[in-house]
């Protein structure tokens, strides 16, 4: 059977650059989403930290502005991209993506076509509006109920009902992942990393590191983590880290030649530009992690839009730039297993 060692951090602060701390852990869909990716095809899933505690939820990875629909998403982001005549000119903040309602459009549109809109006629008002929304800084939905084309169809308490519903559905999700999380028992009774010998690491097809703020405190200068790394790579095991797991990459140590084991390689994490936007970025964080990848070699990639998902394959590092791509780098590591269990056959 195929395995795979999620290698997650149990800090429990971080310590900003104000001196001030602040509660951290791991991002909660950027491990629960491969997680369930992981186990739906088969995969046995094991779950380790440094010290054998288990993981502490971050806080931040629970408010409901990340647990909105992938469908929801996904249509939203087909209509930033209709903003600008290059995808360069376009700058989506995590502003824009959760405090103006603009992820309710791919529900308001369809609620638009079921009172007779056509496709093209309902999609025109919801572009307008929210180019508008995205370039004045103004509610989406506020902007649609001004919109006689849409109000001839739908009332302004419709369209609030609809944002109101997506908020409350990302609130239950939010909920229902703190609940899965909080009763997992590899979640709960992890694995000490230490406690691994060197035999029982090759015994997994792959390690994945989630994100969170807390890989930047015990996962970014750990020996036990530079052995698991050092293993995996001597023996073409695949590594995988999404948003700030990649953090995890810097305790990896150096090869023969002195220079840090993945220099050279292409990789993403969470960017400066991501980090700047988030509260505790705003208060300032301690280390930039973009910066000190590059410092060290990395060959460094990300989107060309902020929030968006990004994915870089480098030989057997995968990569994800941010909460938006852990279903992407699940996918990427199943792809890769997968080749790697028919070599074996």
């Amino acid at each position: 059977m195929t395995r795979i060692l999620f290698v997650v951090s149990s800090a429990r602060e971080i310590v900003l650059a104000d001196g001030s701390s602040h509660d951290v852990g791991v991002f909660c869909a950027e491990a629960l989403k491969p997680y369930d990716r992981f186990a739906t095809a088969g995969i046995k899933v094991a779950v380790a930290t440094v010290d054998g505690r288990p993981p502490q939820l971050d806080p931040y990875s629970l408010e409901p502005i990340f647990q909105h629909a992938e469908e929801d998403q996904a249509f939203l982001a087909s209509i930033t991209r209709t903003f600008m005549r290059h995808i360069n000119d376009i700058r989506i903040t995590l502003q824009h993506l959760t405090e103006f309602d603009l992820v309710a459009a791919r529900r308001i549109f369809e609620a638009l076509k079921r009172a007779g809109a056509k496709p093209d006629e309902a999609r025109i008002p919801i572009e307008r509006s929210a180019r508008k929304a995205w370039s004045e800084t103004a509610n989406f939905v506020d902007l649609l109920s001004a919109d006689p084309q849409v109000t001839a169809k739908m009332s302004a308490a419709e369209l609030r009902e609809i944002a109101d519903a997506v908020q409350a559905d990302a609130k239950r999700r939010s909920d229902e992942i703190r609940q899965r999380l909080s009763t997992m028992p590899g979640f709960q009774k992890p694995i000490k990393l230490g406690d691994l010998s060197d035999d029982d690491m090759i015994g997994y097809d792959a390690i994945f590191a989630p994100g969170g703020y807390g890989p930047m405190i015990d996962l970014a200068a750990n020996a036990d983590v530079r052995r698991l790394v050092q293993v995996m790579h001597n023996r073409s095991r695949t590594i995988a880290a999404v948003c700030r797991g990649p953090a995890a990459l810097l305790s990896a140590g150096e090869r023969p030649d002195g220079l840090w084991l993945f220099d050279g390689y292409r990789m993403t994490a969470f960017t400066n530009d991501e980090e700047d936007q988030t509260p505790v970025g705003k208060r300032g964080m301690p280390w930039s992690l973009e910066a000190a990848l590059k410092n060290r070699g990395a060959v460094f990639d990300h989107a060309p839009a902020a929030w968006t998902s990004h994915v870089v394959v480098d030989r057997i590092l995968i990569t994800g730039q941010n909460p938006a791509s852990a279903v992407a780098v699940a996918d990427a590591v199943l792809k890769r297993v997968a080749v790697r269990v028919r070599e074996l056959a």
